[in-house]
């Protein structure tokens, strides 16, 4: 039985191997593109150092996946969230940075094009596509969190409401790095200090279920081994991220122009699939396996870092980038996409309230994001009806949001005083 189970454990250290592998194979055109200056067609471009962005994703999943083993499960939910997107903030980074230096251009735009499209892809797709796929796997209608989790709805509530401000003043300064960047700092904080036999309390459902995902083959391995592959799978992904990060973002501007289809929405919904698509596939693993309750952990705790850091770093880089002091503008199209990814998220705080995502909340997300989707494209070349059509879906949001506030309001207490202050959530708070 031993010798079984031994050989069992080496056919997975070898299929994750050659897992590994692949995900380099596939990396190579991205990065021959990125070193030849051989000329290539914008949108074969785009699609290899697509493919290479999404190689080195995989390879930071699977080094977080393997990381989560070693610390406490509410911040390995938090380190793996914000691992696993660092191939969405390398192209971020990239438009504010030639933002800062090119002020006349359009890279602005570009960057909040791929912060708000990865943003509201997190919440009007993949929150939806867990709750829909766990009850074809499970028959059961909704996803419950653990009351743990009030720490990530307190802390996603947080940069939600701060974001009216930024629409607001109708500008991202280094105020508003400050402010979301504490933000972000508060909640690794606060998700480290969950003492460590309640986490494994409330970690216990999962520690009972098989681990998913390739990086479960390293657990055979001493701890030493495990680190070090988990450093080279995350150098290795840092290396191609830097190697094709820019031309990726450039090739997603070329291709929009080649194909004759608006730029800002060619890099708002293609970059951030090809960037995040490696964390959906760990989080769609998570749910198949019944730990729909990690997958839906993982990416709230994605959607804060984004919210926070993200969006943080953008007027950081465009500083930098300028060499001096500057806040981006925004201008009428970013304005409204800002406000209407900040209304989808507070929409989204309300629906969490009771602890659980339903498969009923999940659709009206879905169909909602689908909405505001099609009219985007529908009137792409209508400036002013595109304006209109992205405000009145912010306003719809917020109509939503009022009444489900008032309706959970019984629920609102406890998770506030356990996310921020924590003291321990009553024992008849519902979480079903």
């Amino acid at each position: 039985m031993t010798g079984s189970a031994e050989e069992a454990d080496r056919r997975a250290l070898r299929r994750f191997g050659l897992y590994i592998a692949l995900a380099l194979l596939a990396a190579l055109p991205g990065i021959w593109i990125r070193f030849s200056g051989v000329p290539l067609a914008p949108v074969a471009a785009m699609g290899l150092l697509g493919i290479a962005i999404l190689s080195a994703g995989f390879l930071l999943s699977w080094g977080a996946e393997a990381a989560e083993e070693h610390i406490a499960q509410g911040l390995a939910m938090a380190v793996l969230a914000l691992i696993t997107v660092l191939p969405e903030y390398a192209v971020d980074i990239y438009y504010a940075f030639q933002a800062g230096r090119h002020p006349a251009s359009d890279y602005g735009q570009y960057a909040a094009a791929n912060m708000t499209g990865a943003n509201r892809l997190l919440i009007g797709v993949a929150w939806p596509l867990i709750a829909l796929l766990y009850r074809a796997r499970s028959g059961r209608r909704a996803v419950a969190l653990r009351p743990a989790n009030a720490i990530e709805i307190v802390f996603l509530a947080l940069p939600s409401l701060y974001a009216f401000v930024v629409v607001g003043k109708g500008s991202l300064s280094l105020l508003d790095t400050v402010v979301l960047g504490g933000m972000f700092a508060a909640y690794l904080w606060r998700v480290g200090r969950l003492q460590k036999a309640k986490a494994d309390e409330d970690a216990q459902e999962d520690a009972d279920e098989a681990e998913v995902g390739p990086a479960a083959a390293l657990e055979v391995l001493p701890k030493a081994q495990q680190i070090a592959v988990m450093a080279a799978l995350t150098m290795a992904a840092a290396l191609i991220i830097l190697a094709v990060a820019g031309p990726f973002a450039e090739s997603l501007i070329a291709a929009g122009k080649a194909l004759g289809i608006d730029r800002f929405l060619l890099i708002q919904w293609v970059g951030p699939l090809a960037s995040e698509a490696a964390e959906l596939v760990i989080v769609v693993l998570f749910t198949l396996s019944l730990r729909p309750t990690a997958a839906l952990s993982a990416l709230i705790s994605d959607k804060i870092n984004q919210w926070t850091l993200l969006v943080g770093m953008i007027p950081l880089v465009y500083s930098l980038a300028a060499h001096h002091t500057l806040a981006l503008t925004l201008d009428a199209r970013q304005h409204a996409e800002f406000f209407l990814t900040a209304a989808q998220s507070l929409f989204a705080v309300g629906l969490l309230l009771r602890l659980r995502l339903s498969v009923k909340s999940g659709l009206i997300l879905l169909a909602l994001f689908t909405t505001q989707l099609c009219l985007g494209y529908t009137f792409r070349h209508d400036a002013g009806r595109s304006l209109f059509a992205l405000n009145g879906m912010a306003w719809l949001y917020l109509g939503l949001t009022a009444p489900l506030l008032v309706w959970n309001r019984a629920y609102l207490a406890a998770p506030l005083r356990f996310g921020l202050l924590a003291r321990p959530l009553s024992p008849s708070q519902p979480n079903d």
